[in-house]
């Protein structure tokens, strides 16, 4: 705390700085991400297969996201069963990416009423190192745009499909309307607690993306959705001592240019990614317009 007051973290970063992410694309598999942030540790797979649409939703496709905490990531989280924090890490990052439209179901329907895509993402948390709602997002965000599904041709007027092998034609990547952010801000009272619940005192000490040290520590913390478009997704804030107003409007400007950091850096990735794998493919043979 006394190092906080002073503007310094016991990990050398300032107040309002992340962690500098690892990511490992697969060249072999559509879909797979292995990402490292500082010691925080995920992997994330995305498959998709052909099923029946819900009576409901007859035009939509169906989304899901599947979210594991072992104990090797840390001895608190039970194989098997799921704990009060592994339910609102999961809630929070389905909240932020499925309810929010990021991914378009629509696109997802191939006949209405009778086909569409199922799109599973399976989240899996390897080590724990603290901030894993932001790690998780991205991972996640990152997993669907490097992601591809197989090409289909209709047939018979609409009453069968053929799934056409990802070696024979080129795959299809996923519809995405928007890429959320999720950014989580812990804070630290400084002062005595009675004088922050009363509101005499508003000189909480907030930081960025906090390691586990400093989760286990702190007094409080919001997570702020967003996406490049300014539009606030979500937020949400699960006990702790209050927030004033104002440092929330001042966290959510704050957190504009992290989101739009981290939107240019996966969009960028992804093009870096395909275009390194359309060269050592050698995909350009497939052009109209190449030579023969």
């Amino acid at each position: 705390m006394e190092a906080l007051k002073v503007g310094i973290r016991l990990n050398g970063r300032k107040h309002d700085e992340t962690r500098a992410p690892q990511v490992e694309l697969s060249k072999s598999e559509y879909g797979y991400v292995e990402l490292d942030w500082g010691q925080t540790k995920l992997t994330c797979r995305v498959t998709s297969s052909i099923v029946k649409p819900y009576t409901d939703r007859p035009f939509e496709g169906i989304f899901n996201i599947n979210c594991e905490i072992s104990s090797m990531a840390l001895a608190k989280f039970e194989n098997g069963r799921n704990s009060s924090d592994e339910v609102l890490i999961s809630r929070l990052i389905e909240k932020a990416i499925k309810r929010s439209n990021s991914l378009d179901l629509e696109s997802l329907c191939i006949i209405a009423g009778e086909k569409v895509w199922n799109i599973q993402v399976d989240l899996n948390f390897l080590n724990y190192d603290g901030n894993f709602v932001d790690v998780g997002c991205l991972g996640v965000m990152l997993a669907l745009h490097h992601f591809r599904k197989p090409d289909i041709s209709i047939i018979n007027g609409g009453e069968d499909i053929i799934v056409h092998d990802v070696d024979e034609r080129q795959p299809v990547a996923l519809s995405i309307l928007h890429v959320p952010i999720c950014l989580t801000y812990s804070f630290f009272n400084p002062s005595d607690k009675e004088s922050n619940l009363k509101g005499e005192a508003n000189d909480e000490i907030y930081i960025m993306d906090a390691d586990l040290k400093e989760e286990l520590n702190r007094d409080g913390s919001i997570v702020i959705t967003l996406n490049k478009n300014r539009e606030l997704i979500q937020i949400s804030k699960n006990g702790g001592i209050p927030i004033d107003a104002q440092m929330l409007i001042e966290l959510s400007f704050k957190a504009i240019g992290k989101v739009d950091e981290l939107t240019d850096w996966i969009k960028k990735l992804i093009l870096e990614h395909e275009q390194e794998r359309y060269k050592e493919m050698n995909l350009k043979m497939l052009e109209v317009t190449a030579d023969r």
